[in-house]
């Protein structure tokens, strides 16, 4: 530990200290209670600290500790499964000792010291390590193997390494002698500082998209792995759920779920929820590749705005490994009020909504940590981050959402008015947007459907004009449509119904496979196009609009499952023959059809 010092004077969760020597970022403990806060000012002798706990019942006078190092995670082996808070304490071992209500001050490893793994090595006394690369494997669990890596800024000879056996995380697998001739013990794990990200080689450009089994977002609004999204909408829009079947389905093989500032009952839903889930690719619980994070409303302030960058740095240690990870933030609206509340105590000069002159920066900062990335073991991993936006009153321009807006790749934007029409996502066709469409395409096509880009555009033009439609029948009725328009008007209820609403609750809809969604897609379109080619003919809206067909197609996302996609194709194949009649009749005698549109 570096120098003793005191407390000076208490501010909320900033205290200024009498601690000479202390770099800024340092961790230190301040009080009776040992509380832990961070160094993020200097003045001469005095620092000033952010406590990460209530500073309630402190003292000017009371001691004052600097740690020695900036506020950093512990990697390694018993992550996975595990719910920990803002500071990396693991909740369950914090119960144990403390009981319901965290006490603070309460000191817990993060990685369990008496559990032992089984380490295999993957290499030999003698040879040149770099940082970052492999020393062995520990299989975390049925689902993850854990890949222990030599700390990314230690490189040298490895000196010697264990035998494959049983070993706790503290104990040491290895020694390496760095250029320098100092020797460095290793062990399963090691540690990180949070607010710095981890190195790699270079940024790797493959393109896939990340596929979450949500028609809206795949289809319509792709995601790339390594990319970045916001997903922002007023309270009641569904963020929450959206992002737990995001976390459920995608096809990640990490997944981390921060959830920063939301409510103690949000949180616990997720809890709850979260350990019932199968795993839909293994079969196995869902909780065997996922990591929690919770930070509520009534936690803290201050490590809330650190169990953003936990996360972070959680999620690039697993990319090291070479794995995809998806990381979602609930929400980073929470987090800025955070920045917010500091900012205001530290006399910092407010600017819009009061948020620091810093809110875009620091929000730059920290979703330029996504990306895709040939690691320093040279294997290519991922981090995608998702971070939910909980406007006020559902104000996009306000501040975190417009500056959110500026770096993400993809914006999913909630509806207030679809989610109380029961419409589910409630992702607003109109306001979202993704700038990834065009790579994504290259594997579309690749993999599903040639024409998908095309298909995709059809629909989103459909829908766009639908709403112009809408807004002249909210005003003069649909009596002032021509057939035409009445018949886009209903083919693009049918996207919306039978492709864009989606239940999380219904096991055959709740995920949709590529295929079954571009399937979906091309059988809805050919219906719209099937029936515009009778309405030109002269065929009445209204007698389309009727067909059983068009009632059938609404439930064929709940009827085909993803596995039954030939036969959804074999249905749609059949389109032109639900439609031939009518045509039939037509040809004979379309003078004698009712008239109406």
């Amino acid at each position: 530990m570096a120098d003793a010092g005191r407390i000076i004077d208490i501010n909320g969760p900033l205290v200024r200290l009498h601690l000479p020597q202390t770099a800024l970022g340092d961790q230190v403990r301040v009080g009776r209670l040992g509380l832990t806060g961070e160094v993020i000012g200097r003045d001469g002798d005095i620092a000033l600290a952010q406590i990460y706990e209530d500073t309630a019942g402190l003292r000017p006078g009371e001691a004052a500790t600097a740690l020695g190092w900036p506020l950093s995670v512990e990697l390694g082996p018993g992550l996975l499964g595990a719910l920990f808070d803002g500071m990396q304490r693991p909740l369950a071992s914090v119960w144990e000792q403390s009981g319901d209500r965290i006490a603070r001050g309460i000191v817990v490893p993060a990685l369990a010291r008496d559990r032992r793994w089984h380490f295999v090595p993957q290499c030999e006394a003698g040879r040149a390590l770099a940082g970052g690369a492999v020393l062995g494997t520990v299989e975390e669990n049925a689902a993850i193997t854990h890949r222990i890596l030599v700390p990314p800024l230690l490189s040298g000879e490895l000196i010697d390494i264990a035998p494959a056996g049983d070993y706790t995380v503290d104990e040491v697998i290895g020694r390496i002698r760095l250029g320098d001739g100092r020797i460095e013990k290793l062990r399963l794990y090691h540690r990180w500082p949070v607010r710095t990200p981890r190195p790699f080689r270079r940024r790797d450009h493959a393109v896939e998209p990340l596929i979450t089994g949500q028609r809206i977002l795949d289809t319509f609004y792709p995601l790339l792995k390594g990319g970045k999204a916001a997903i922002p909408g007023p309270f009641g829009a569904g963020k929450t759920l959206l992002q737990q079947q995001i976390a459920r389905w995608c096809n990640a093989q990490i997944v981390i779920y921060v959830g920063c500032g939301e409510r103690g009952n949000e949180l616990t839903d997720v809890l709850e929820s979260m350990p019932a889930l199968r795993d839909p690719h293994s079969g196995r619980p869902l909780m065997e590749r996922t990591l929690l994070i919770g930070n509520t409303s009534n936690m803290p302030v201050v490590a809330r705005e650190a169990s953003i960058y936990v996360g972070v740095t959680l999620a690039e240690y697993f990319r090291d490994q070479g794995m995809d990870v998806v990381m979602v933030a609930d929400s980073t609206s929470r987090w800025a009020e955070a920045l917010r509340e500091v900012a205001g105590r530290l006399g910092q000069m407010p600017v819009e909504e009061g948020y620091p002159a810093y809110l875009g920066s620091r929000l730059g900062a920290f979703y330029e940590r996504a990306g895709r990335v040939e690691s320093l073991s040279g294997a290519p991993g991922s981090v995608t981050l998702i971070g939910a936006i909980s406007p006020p009153g559902g104000d996009f321009s306000e501040p975190v959402t417009s500056h959110t807006k500026e770096i993400v790749q993809t914006f999913w934007a909630l509806s207030k008015d679809l989610a109380d029409a029961r419409h589910y996502p409630a992702v607003d066709w109109l306001e979202s947007y993704s700038v990834s469409v065009a790579a994504a395409a290259r594997w579309w096509h690749a993999h599903v459907a040639a024409d998908w880009e095309a298909a995709r555009a059809a629909a989103l033009d459909l829908l766009a004009s639908a709403e112009e439609l809408q807004r002249i029948v909210n005003l003069v009725g649909v009596e002032a449509l021509s057939a035409e328009q009445r018949w886009n008007l209903e083919a693009a209820n049918l996207l919306k119904e039978g492709l864009l609403q989606q239940s999380a609750l219904d096991e055959t809809d709740s995920f949709a496979s590529p295929e079954k969604q571009y399937a979906l897609l091309a059988a809805l379109l050919a219906i719209h196009r099937e029936g515009l080619r009778l309405v030109r003919m002269g065929v009445p809206a209204r007698r389309l609009i009727e067909m059983p067909l068009v009632a059938e197609a609404r439930r064929w996302k709940s009827t085909y499952a993803s596995a039954d996609v030939a036969a959804l194709r074999e249905r749609a194949g059949r389109v032109a023959d639900d439609f031939a009649p009518i045509a039939a009749d037509y040809a004979q005698g379309g003078a004698a059809l009712p008239s109406g549109r």
